[in-house]
This record gives structure tokens, C-alpha cells and sequence, in this order.
């Protein structure tokens, strides 16, 4: 299945809308990227029409639809009625004005077979051998009963969808024809290849558009009047009903469109709670012209209707009925096997996304699934992880965040752009001998603290880092570092206590100043020591010499 619909790798950001509104679940997470479960599918195209970054795509199959024309004569295009919903004021004539210019031999309306499928469906109501008939002409709706509601089986129409039933008729008249139907529809191209030999072919809407651009072939306006068209109407709500000649007195007549909607009827169906009654079933609200191809920017559910609407006629085409055994399709049970985990192994993954009791299942949904043993049913099939919960993410961030802040040594005051205290730590209530961090919060921090820097540091918007301040109230210096966020619109101011490490600095400079002036004092004394040896010295020798010229003096004159 994952080969019509296909992920954008690139541009999935882990919003899960995908997977809130897949019907049945089939999206897997991992590596931070979604991926569709191919055998769970349905094809209903939700995540491709939801997707916010249009991380989806659709198999484009224009290249296999130019092959076909190139390699055959004789290619006849099936479109689908809800046309006229995609291409405002296009008639059947205006498409086969454009369709013939890209090589196709024929175009005509799949609304002849939804003649032939409607007329089978009466004829079933008529014979009464089924209690509850389910119509068979969506896809999605078969495969959802077939993979996920095998139960309901036995009420699905065994009958071949429009599509189907007007490929055989072109083929019967033309068996070398090929045929290209041409839709809103993603599932058909399953529904196509799944049971092969009828429909050669399948484009949406968005891939006509796209190839005709590629041609630069426009429409053109070409009046259609025909009265003989009643099933056009099949791609609204309650289409197929208005088409059909609903005269049982035995039977009820029900239209449920939405995925969700038919869900809760097929429960019903298999609950026995409804019988004898014949439903029409659409996985798209608003049927077809509410299918997840028709061109996002087209999309308007009540000028769609009424285009479809206006356009129908009032008598049925004119078609040769076929007996049923041609126009029969066996709906088989396409089997899903799946280990629930066991009651341990759920609480085991409950309490990894911190639901220890009961009260904390919060069942927001924001993961994607209903419940949050939905959710761990997901984790033990390997399709989700634990990070998918966002209450539990936010809650272990914020635990983690509050343990660092309770923690960490350093003092740490949050402010708003009103300079107006709105977090304050333990440690930093000590530094300023702060009790309670209630008698702050919401308060000036000019009550705390000299408010200068954060106005400074908000006009400027440069941040101030581990710059030395003295806090004279409180007789502390710290290392203040002061940053603004303008994305949050906060002030943080980080403190870290330095008065020990400015208390030894201080210490030890007052012994360096001490230690200087001994040295000073010593030097002093010695000098002066020197000094007056020096002074001795010197009358000794001056002495001396007196005392030697003297007696040099006596033997000389001897």
C-alpha cells in the first residue's frame, strides 16, 4: 500500500497530525519520521490531505497513462462525475475536447457504470436475501471492513464498483481497448491493480491538471444538456440513494459519510443493531467530491454539491444490464496478525511514559492516539515510542530543569521585561538572605537587587558575562552574568557566590602588604648597620695612619 502514497522524508517534523487523524492507525514512527504501514492502510488519504508541510505524496502515474497511449490505438478515459466539482463549468464535452488532444481515443462518463452498480443494488434489495447490504463502490470502505472489520463481510455488496463496472463495459464492446479512469480518489489505484484485467489505468485529478499544463491544453467551454445522467449524482452524500428507486416497504434506507461515521456504523452492523436496511457508505465526507485528490484549491463542500447537483439529470443512461455473475466481486478477508501485549507488558510500557496509576492516563490524544494504552498497544508493535507523549515529555523537561535549577550552586533569578521577579532559586535566596521565594515573585527586582544591568542589557541586547560585583546589602560578591531573551521576553541573572574566593584574595594580598614592609623595615636596619660600621671603620683607619706616619716619621729622624 505504501507504494500509491509515499513520505517526503525531508519535510516531516514530528507534529503527529498524520497519525490523529488516520482512522485505523497506520502510520509508524521512528527515527523522527513517519511511515505509513503498508498493510494496515486503507488509502483514505487523510495524512496526505492533513500534512501541514506536505511531507506526503501520491504515485504519479501520468508516464504509465503516455505509455499506454503510445503503445495503443484504442485508450478510452473513465472520468469519474465529481469532475465537474474539480473543474468549475467543464462539461463532459469540454473534458473530451482536452482528453482526445493528449491521445486519448474516447472519453466517457464512469457515471454508466454507477448505473450498472446502482440497478444491481436495487435488484439485491428486491430479492431480500441479504439483511444488511453495504455498498461496495468505495474502496476504502472495502478495504476497511477487509483488514480491520472482517466481521461485517457478509453485508458488503458483492458487486464491482463504477469504475469497474464501466472498464468491463468498454472492454465488452471494444475488448482491445484500455482504460484509464480518472478520479478523486487514491484507493482506486489499488483498488485497479488489486484486481487486474479491468482498469489498465489510474490519475487523480491533481495529475490530469498537472499533465495538461505540461501540454499548455486549456478547457474551453462546451454546453452539455443531458437529462439522461440521474448517476452523476453518485459522488455526493447520499448520491447513490438519489439515484436509486428506494420503494422497499421491507428495507431502510441509510447515507453515512467519514471515515469515523462508518466505523460506528459497521460496529452497529456487527453488533446487530441494524438490519434490514441498505447503506450507503462513503470513507470521504461529503463522498467523492470530498476525496483527498480533487485539488486542495478547489475545495468547497457546498458549491461542490451543488455543481454536481445541477449537473445530473433525471432519468438513469441507458445501459444493458448485466446479470450479476459478471458484474460480481468477492470481498475477501485480507488477515492482519497482530500480538496484543499481555496486561504486565502494558503496565510495564504505561509506567516508562509515566503512567504509574490510573488518573495520570490522561488520554489527550496529542500523540495521535485515542487513549493512552492505544498509544502503548503502539510502543509494543514497534509503531510509536515513548517520546510520542507530550505531557510525559514536558513533564520529565520540566523535572529536569527543575532539579538543575534547585541544585545548581549558583543563584538564579528569571524576570520579565517589566523587570518583575518571576523565578528565583534557592541558592540565589541565600545569597541574599531571601526566606521565602514568595515574598519576591511578581515584585520589583529593585527590591533585591540594583536594576541598572538588566535595563542596560535589555536596551543594548548584549549580554553581560561573570563580571565581579559587590552586593554592599548583603556583603557578598558574585560573578554576575545577565542575558535577554527576546524570543520569551525574560531576563536571566546567574550569580555565583564568590565572597570565600574575594575573601582569600584580600587575605592574601594584606599578607603580601605586610610581608613587603618587614622586607622594608629589615633593608632599612640594615643599611643602617652598614652604616655606622662603616662610620667605625673609618675613624679607626684615620687613627691608624696618624699612629704610623708618627712613628715613620721617629726612625727617620734616628
Amino acid at each position: 500500500m505504501t507504494d500509491y502514497l509515499k513520505l517526503k522524508k525531508s519535510n516531516c517534523k514530528n507534529c503527529y497530525k498524520c497519525i490523529r487523524n488516520c482512522p485505523v492507525k497506520s502510520i509508524r514512527f521512528s527515527g523522527n519520521q513517519a511511515h505509513i504501514v503498508g498493510d494496515e492502510c486503507i488509502l483514505c488519504g487523510q495524512c496526505f490531505v492533513v500534512c501541514p508541510q506536505n511531507a506526503k505524496e501520491i504515485r504519479n502515474d501520468i508516464d504509465l497513462a503516455r505509455v499506454l497511449i503510445s503503445e495503443n490505438k484504442n485508450v478510452v478515459a473513465s472520468v469519474a462525475p465529481s469532475f465537474v466539482a474539480n473543474y468549475p463549468g467543464v462539461s463532459i464535452k469540454s473534458m473530451q475536447a482536452v482528453l482526445k488532444k493528449l491521445g486519448f481515443s474516447d472519453v466517457q462518463e464512469t457515471a454508466v457504470g454507477a448505473t450498472i452498480v446502482k440497478k444491481q443494488y436495487e435488484k439485491m434489495i428486491n430479492e431480500a436475501r441479504q439483511d444488511v447490504i453495504i455498498s461496495s463502490c468505495c474502496h476504502t470502505v472495502n478495504l476497511l471492513i477487509q483488514k480491520h472489520f472482517p466481521e461485517a463481510l457478509p453485508y458488503l455488496a458483492p458487486v464491482m464498483s463504477p469504475m469497474q463496472a464501466h472498464s468491463r463495459q468498454i472492454k465488452l464492446e471494444n475488448p482491445e481497448a484500455k482504460t484509464v479512469f480518472i478520479g478523486p480518489c487514491i484507493s482506486k489505484k489499488a483498488e485497479a491493480e488489486t484486481y487486474s484485467g479491468l482498469v489498465d489505468c489510474v490519475l487523480t485529478y491533481e495529475e490530469l491538471t498537472q499533465w495538461l499544463a505540461r501540454e499548455h491544453i486549456s478547457f474551453e467551454s462546451a454546453p452539455d444538456e443531458n437529462d439522461l445522467s440521474r448517476a452523476r449524482l453518485f459522488p455526493t452524500a447520499g448520491g447513490i440513494l438519489k439515484t436509486m428507486d428506494c420503494v422497499s416497504d421491507t428495507y431502510g434506507y441509510l447515507s453515512v459519510d467519514g471515515l469515523e461515521n462508518c466505523i460506528n456504523a459497521i460496529k452497529d452492523v456487527i453488533n446487530g443493531d441494524l438490519s434490514k436496511c441498505f447503506i450507503e457508505m462513503s470513507a470521504c465526507k461529503g463522498s467523492c467530491i470530498g476525496g483527498p485528490a480533487m485539488e486542495k484549491s478547489h475545495r468547497s463542500p457546498v458549491r461542490d454539491y451543488l455543481a454536481v447537483e445541477h449537473y445530473a439529470g433525471r432519468r438513469d443512461f441507458v445501459v444493458e444490464q448485466p446479470v450479476l455473475e459478471k458484474i460480481k466481486k468477492e470481498h475477501v478477508y485480507i488477515g492482519l496478525q497482530r500480538k496484543l501485549p499481555s496486561e504486565t507488558e502494558m503496565l510495564d510500557i504505561l509506567q516508562k511514559m509515566g503512567k504509574t496509576k490510573v488518573e495520570d492516563e490522561l488520554n489527550c490524544g496529542t500523540c495521535g492516539y485515542n487513549t493512552c494504552r492505544e498509544k502503548a498497544i503502539a510502543v509494543f508493535s514497534g509503531k510509536a515510542d515513548l517520546t510520542m507523549c507530550l505531557p510525559f515529555l514536558k513533564e520529565k523537561a520540566e523535572s529536569f530543569s527543575d532539579t538543575i535549577i534547585k541544585n545548581t550552586p549558583n543563584g538564579i533569578i528569571v524576570l520579565n521585561e517589566a523587570l518583575e521577579v518571576q523565578q528565583i532559586n534557592a541558592a540565589a535566596r541565600r545569597i541574599m538572605n531571601i526566606q521565602s521565594a514568595s515574598d519576591v515573585l511578581g515584585e520589583q527586582v529593585i527590591r533585591i537587587l540594583e536594576p541598572t544591568v538588566f535595563f542596560d542589557v535589555m536596551q543594548k541586547g548584549r549580554s553581560i558575562h561573570n563580571k565581579r560585583v559587590y552586593l554592599a546589602e548583603y556583603k557578598r560578591y558574585v560573578e554576575q552574568t545577565v542575558i535577554y531573551d527576546r524570543s520569551y521576553h525574560i531576563i536571566m541573572c546567574i550569580m555565583r557566590d564568590v565572597t570565600t574566593e574575594e575573601s582569600d584574595r584580600e587575605k592574601k594580598e594584606k599578607i603580601s602588604h605586610q610581608t613587603i614592609e618587614i622586607a622594608d623595615k629589615v633593608v632599612e636596619k640594615q643599611m643602617r648597620v652598614v652604616q655606622e660600621i662603616a662610620s667605625l671603620l673609618g675613624e679607626t683607619t684615620a687613627e691608624t695612619k696618624i699612629a704610623l706616619t708618627r712613628l715613620k716619621e721617629s726612625l727617620r729622624d734616628e
